[in-house]
């Protein structure tokens, strides 16, 4: 009896040690969330060249980074996949140097990129931002944080530490930018190491008017049941329509997490098996004063249940759910979803050619 009681102590002080040291990890993760306030400044308020014009071509490319470990080699354990750890250093500074140069590429006016590694242990803390920032010579830039957390302690290996965001390149200067906070779907103690969703909003002046562009980079939810990708659509229309009311030219981008209803999207069918489905944003939503573009001639998303290299890509789940929605007084020329084949992210870079409308101002 002695032995059991024994043996039974020694058993309850160690499960006493595990639930305390939990209990204490739970309450430095508590101490140290991050908590933005709802409005932030990036960028002050000052005067700046007014180098865009209406009517002169303007090209603008979104793409979601996939914090340079998501090639094409990746798969990803929130996505039925297997991994956590999802790219060797190696392999980072891989991705990182193919996205770099087909964004080169596109001799874009505006980048809007997301999932940007600032200090991650994910990808090596490996500042991304300077990296990418190459891009755009003598880049004009702000930086939003949306994941910022001490330590993500699950799954098993955990993530470990996030420094992460949203991040806006451009050739013209930014008078002015501002990062203003989602909603946030979820509850202690999971908000404490969960993203923050933002959104990036860069303002430029427009010469020969009092008027500026409004470029909003956003990164919508993903893993929610739904409500937290509405609550943030809502809050996204109610900023637009307010800069729209103002004359402004307003221009959203980038990954919405969710399917335009009025885009064919059969060409991306959900298969039987996948485990996330996408939301849906109906053009009803921002009303008749905006206009939702995506192009379907490629998908702009992957599944990362699997590894996409050497797969069969017509059993492959793919999605369309990164796309521009803009202002009517923003003429647009095209929308193309570049296919580069997923090899250095699991996201498609999306290209808007447009022109600012000449308006009458007072």
């Amino acid at each position: 009896m002695n032995m059991i009681l024994s043996k039974l102590t020694v058993v309850v002080k160690a499960l006493m040690l595990v639930l305390g040291a939990g209990a204490a990890a739970l309450g430095v993760l508590t101490l140290a969330e991050y908590r933005p306030a709802d409005r932030e400044t990036l960028i002050g308020d000052h005067e700046v060249e007014k180098v865009l014009e209406t009517g002169a071509p303007l090209t603008l490319v979104s793409l979601n980074c996939g914090y340079g470990a998501l090639g094409d080699n990746a798969e990803f354990f929130m996505d039925g996949g297997a991994s956590v750890q999802t790219a060797s250093r190696e392999r980072v500074e891989r991705n990182l140097a193919g996205i770099l140069e087909f964004l080169q590429g596109f001799g874009a006016d505006i980048l809007l990129l997301q999932e940007v590694d600032a200090s991650s242990g994910r990808s090596f803390r490996i500042d991304q931002r300077e990296i990418l920032s190459k891009a755009i010579p003598e880049a004009s830039q702000a930086f939003a944080l949306n994941h910022s957390a001490l330590f993500v302690p699950y799954p098993l290996p955990p993530i470990g530490h996030v420094e992460a965001g949203l991040l806006t390149l451009s050739r013209a200067p930014i008078r002015e930018a501002e990062r203003v906070s989602l909603p946030c779907p979820f509850s202690w103690p999971v908000r404490c190491v969960n993203l923050k969703r933002c959104l990036l909003v860069s303002r430029y002046p427009v010469k020969g008017t009092d008027r500026e562009l409004v470029v909003i980079n956003l990164h919508l939810e993903a893993f929610d049941n739904g409500e937290g990708k509405e609550a943030q659509t809502r809050a996204l229309v109610s900023l637009m329509k307010a800069e729209a009311e103002k004359g402004n030219y307003v221009i959203a981008g980038g990954d919405f997490n969710q399917m335009f209803t009025h885009v064919d999207n059969s060409p991306f069918p959900h298969r039987e098996g996948s485990r996330w489905t996408p939301g849906r944003i109906t053009p009803e939503q921002f009303g008749d004063g905006f206009a939702l573009y995506a192009d379907n001639s490629s998908p702009s998303c992957r599944s990362l249940s699997r590894p996409i290299a050497g797969a069969d890509w017509d059993s492959f789940q793919f999605y369309l759910i990164d796309g521009f929605i803009v202002s009517r007084n923003v003429e647009v020329e095209q929308v193309e979803t570049v296919n580069e084949r997923f090899v250095f992210t699991d996201h498609n870079p999306v290209r808007l050619r447009c022109t600012l409308k000449a308006q009458k101002d007072g």
